[in-house]
């Protein structure tokens, strides 16, 4: 059995027609950038979300930049960032000529650890080099960060919020979305995100009208009253109008059952796995789309013997993320734990995870990573 760590095409055949159909529409239509699909599905996405703004763009790593563009942040500005995430919020931070300040996450969530959040802008501050202005705390994985506690952080210190939602998409605390949180949030639309396009994607989300109109400028070289009025120096980013065609197709299957089947499958992997590794945590309220599935093995697993028994038997598998942030040439910090660092990153490992897992291939799953995880630790 040959199984897809994400399956695109089984949902691409699910909904043939109506994506068909919807890229038909556009193709006669002969608008491509902007037009009525991408009016229409910003509207369904901030509907969704509980927002009363979204702002498409090109991709998630613009929608980051965008927001960091219109806040002003520049040289010398303190913007805090978890350290196990993706290189792209940090990435980010480092294009507007900020600071990254790289903070730990919770061993158990993987998210930023609001208490080590807390002393890392209080050090900043002491220091008094850099002037602390932007927390970007990451829904790793599907889970939304610990926004009760990092927005009264933010609050406290007078720093702006910018929820990074790229994994997030779908899932909540207590009701609340993700991409609801803080002073604005972004997402991607990356193939692989719990919603995804078929090319790249982003989107913005704020209930602040001001810079809400600032952002729809800054996406089009800042225009003014139209695209050859320019007030100010802005970028190209737009959303595609076959990619927000596809994408409203797929947000309604994303509403009606997606994120409902991930959490099933979840709940079936956490059932037969908890006892021979780490299930994935969601702490009381909280609720994960599950943008991949992560499991922490124990001591004493190699965790590349069993990415390769996997692979024989057409189980794959991906490691998110082998390095931390700060680890990364091009960043040269020493101010994260190492011990927590590397228990982490070396420990991780993420399984087939999507809404069209089937029960033979969820059941041959967990049986054959049982097996494998035996047979190791047999042969330690």
């Amino acid at each position: 059995m040959t199984i897809e760590f994400r399956d695109l095409k089984r949902q691409y055949q699910t909904y043939k027609s109506e994506i068909d159909q919807a890229i038909a529409d556009v193709l006669k239509s002969g608008t491509f950038i902007g037009g009525e699909p991408v009016k229409v599905l910003e509207k369904e996405l901030a509907d969704y979300v509980g927002v009363k703004h979204c702002i498409t763009c090109a991709n998630g790593t613009d929608a980051l930049t965008l927001v960091l563009l219109a806040w002003g942040i520049g040289e010398g500005d303190a913007v805090f960032v978890p350290d196990f995430t993706f290189f792209a919020t940090a990435e980010v931070v480092a294009y507007a000529k900020a600071t990254p300040i790289f903070i730990e996450v919770d061993e158990k969530t993987f998210n930023m650890d609001p208490q080590k959040l807390e002393n890392a802008i209080k050090e900043v501050i002491s220091e008094g080099k850099l002037n602390p202005k932007v927390i970007i705390p990451v829904d790793l994985f599907g889970l939304p960060a610990n926004y009760p506690e990092i927005e009264d952080i933010g609050l406290k210190y007078e720093l702006l919020v910018l929820e990074d939602g790229a994994q997030g998409f779908g899932g909540h605390i207590n009701g609340k979305r993700a991409c609801s949180f803080g002073h604005a949030a972004t997402t991607s639309f990356f193939p692989a995100k719990p919603l995804g396009c078929y090319g790249d994607g982003g989107a913005i989300f704020t209930n602040d009208d001001e810079l809400a109109e600032l952002l729809n400028s800054l996406k089009v070289h800042g225009k003014g009253k139209d695209k050859y009025d320019n007030v100010r120096i802005g970028m190209n980013s737009r959303l595609d109008t076959i990619q927000a065609a596809i994408l409203r197709v797929k947000l309604k299957a994303f509403i009606d059952h997606e994120v409902k089947d991930v959490n099933k499958i979840a709940a079936v992997y956490n059932k037969e796995l908890n006892e021979i590794v780490k299930t994935p945590y969601i702490p009381e309220g909280y609720y994960s789309s599950y943008a991949q599935y992560t499991i922490k093995l124990k001591d004493g697993i190699d965790r590349e013997n069993l990415i390769n028994e996997l692979n024989i038997l057409g189980i794959p598998s991906m490691v998110y993320y082998p390095k931390m942030l700060s680890e990364q040439m091009v960043f040269n910090s020493t101010k994260v734990n190492k011990d927590v660092k590397l228990n982490i990153s070396s420990k991780v490992l993420a399984l087939p995870m999507h809404p069209y897992l089937n029960g033979d291939e969820l059941d041959y799953i967990i049986s054959e990573v049982k097996v494998a995880i035996l047979k190791i630790e047999a042969n330690n």
